[in-house]
C-alpha cells in the first residue's frame, strides 16, 4: 500500500510541475497576444513533440521531457543596426558577432511583411516588462494560491499550551537524543508534578496564550522562581516552580547557543487554519530562503557534485527534478499522515517550487525571463533620458549582443540539470 501512495505522491508533483510550467508559460503568451505579438508556438517541455496541435496561427503540444516548456514570440530580437531584417550579412567580424547574426537569420526566415507590426521587439518598453514577467508573476500567484489552501483550507499542526511530554532530565541541545543518566538534573516540570495533558494557563502570574509566548518567557525568566498556572482534568491549579538554565541554541542565531531557561515539557500540537497575514509571513520566508539558497547556488552545486561521488549528501542542499520528486513520496508515506495531511504536504512542496521558479527566472541575465526585463528596462531608461536631453532615439536595445552569455548559461544550466539528476539518483535527499 505504501508502494502505491508514495508513487501517487510522486505522480501528483510531477503534474504539479508540468500544470506549474503550462501556466508560467500562459504568462507570457496571454499578454504578447493581447499587445499583437505574433505567437507561433507553446509546448511544455523539451525534446521530442509528444503531442501537439493547431489552433490559429499557433502550435501547442507537449513533449518528452518536462524540465521547462517556452513560447515562440516572434521577432525577439531586432534586426542590425540600419539593416534589412530580410536580408542575410555577408560576412561576420568574429565568434560572437556570427553568433547574433545566426540568431537573427533564424529568427526572420519566416517573417513575412504582414508581420512586421506583430514583432515582439517593435512592443514599447514597459509592454515588453508585462510580456516578460508574466511568467514569473503567474508563478507567483500560483504559490499564494497553494499556500493559501494549504494553510487556510488544510491548516497545519501548531503547538499548543497543552502538555504533550514531561522530560525526565534537563540536558543542552549538544547532547539531545542521548538517554538520561543519575548524574542528569531532574527537569523543574517532573519535580513540579506536571502531566501528560495539563494546559498551562499563567506563567508568573500573566495570562499564557500561546506556547511560543510561553517559550519566549521561559527562556527570558531564568532560573527565577515563579508561579505556573495550569488546568488538569478541568481544576484550576497552581505551582510554584524554578526553571533550569542550561545551554540552547540561540532564536536570533541557531549557530550559536546561549544560557536559558528551561522547564522540561513538549507540547501537544493541534491542526490550526491560519490567516491570510500567515500566508503572507509564509510567502515572505519562502522569499528570504530561495534568494539565499539562489545566492549560495554555486558553492552548493559543489557540494552536490561532490556527493554525487561518494560525499555526504547535504539534506538542505539543492535537488533537482528527480530528487523533489523523490520528497514528494516521501512526505506522502512519512508518519502516519491522513490524506488531508498528504495532500497538504505536496502542495506545501509545489508552492515552493513556483517561489523558486519565479524568482530563478527573474535573475537579470538571459536567457532567463529577467534578462529580458532587464534589457527593456534599459531600453525605457535610455530612451526616456535621451527625450530629457533633447537627443535623437537611441532605438531599440539589442539583445542579440547578449546571446554569447545566454549561450553560456544555458550550457551551465544543462551541467547543472545532469548533475542534480544524477546525484538524485545515486545519492538522494531522504527525510527519514
Amino acid at each position: 500500500m505504501n508502494a502505491l501512495i508514495y508513487a501517487l505522491g510522486v505522480l501528483a508533483f510531477v503534474v504539479g510541475i508540468v500544470v506549474s510550467i503550462g501556466l508560467h508559460e500562459m504568462g507570457h503568451m496571454i499578454p504578447a497576444k493581447k499587445f499583437g505579438v505574433k505567437v507561433t508556438q507553446f509546448f511544455v517541455g523539451f525534446g521530442n513533440t509528444v503531442w501537439s496541435t493547431k489552433r490559429g496561427e499557433t502550435e501547442y503540444g507537449l513533449k518528452a521531457i518536462p524540465l521547462g516548456g517556452y513560447v515562440k514570440l516572434v521577432g525577439m530580437l531586432p534586426p542590425a543596426k540600419d539593416a534589412d531584417p530580410h536580408e542575410v550579412r555577408d560576412s561576420n567580424t568574429g565568434l560572437f558577432t556570427q553568433l547574433a547574426t545566426d540568431a537573427r537569420n533564424a529568427e526572420y526566415e519566416t517573417v513575412t511583411d504582414d508581420d512586421m507590426d506583430r514583432l515582439f521587439y517593435r512592443l514599447p518598453w514597459w509592454k515588453k516588462v508585462i510580456v516578460m514577467s508574466g511568467g514569473p508573476a503567474v508563478n507567483v500567484a500560483i504559490a499564494v494560491v497553494l499556500f493559501g489552501i494549504v494553510i487556510m483550507g488544510f491548516g497545519a499542526q501548531q503547538p499548543t499550551t497543552t502538555v504533550e511530554e514531561v522530560s525526565d532530565c534537563a540536558i543542552s541541545d549538544a547532547d539531545a537524543g542521548r538517554a538520561c543518566t543519575a548524574e542528569d538534573p531532574v527537569t523543574p516540570a517532573k519535580q513540579a508534578g506536571l502531566q501528560t495533558g495539563d494546559e498551562i494557563t499563567s506563567f508568573d502570574g500573566e495570562q499564557v496564550t500561546s506556547w511560543e509566548q510561553l517559550s519566549r518567557d521561559i527562556r527570558a525568566n531564568g532560573d527565577r522562581p515563579v508561579e505556573l498556572g495550569y488546568t488538569r482534568d478541568g481544576s484550576a491549579e497552581t505551582v510554584t516552580i524554578s526553571p533550569s538554565v542550561i545551554a540552547r541554541a540561540d532564536l536570533d542565531d541557531p549557530d550559536s547557543t546561549v544560557q536559558v531557561g528551561f522547564l522540561g515539557v513538549q507540547p501537544a500540537t493541534a491542526l490550526e487554519r491560519g490567516t491570510p497575514v500567515d500566508v503572507a509571513q509564509t510567502m515572505w520566508q519562502y522569499v528570504e530562503g530561495t534568494a539565499e539558497a539562489i545566492v549560495y547556488l554555486p558553492a552548493r552545486m559543489v557540494d552536490v557534485t561532490q556527493a554525487a561521488f561518494g560525499a555526504e549528501r547535504d539534506p538542505e542542499g539543492p535537488v533537482g527534478v528527480v530528487g523533489a520528486s523523490r520528497i514528494s513520496g516521501e512526505l506522502v508515506t512519512l508518519g502516519d499522515p491522513t490524506w488531508g495531511e498528504r495532500a497538504s504536504r505536496v502542495l506545501a512542496l509545489l508552492a515552493g517550487l513556483n517561489v523558486f521558479l519565479a524568482m530563478f527566472n527573474m535573475i537579470p541575465i538571459l536567457p532567463f525571463d529577467g534578462g529580458h526585463v532587464a534589457g527593456a528596462l534599459w531600453e525605457g531608461l535610455r530612451r526616456g533620458w535621451a527625450r530629457l536631453r533633447g537627443r535623437p532615439d537611441p532605438g531599440y536595445v539589442d539583445v542579440a549582443k547578449a546571446l554569447p552569455v545566454a549561450y553560456a548559461m544555458g550550457l551551465v544550466l544543462i551541467v547543472m540539470s545532469v548533475i542534480l539528476v544524477y546525484a538524485d539518483i545515486v545519492n538522494p535527499v531522504r527525510l527519514s
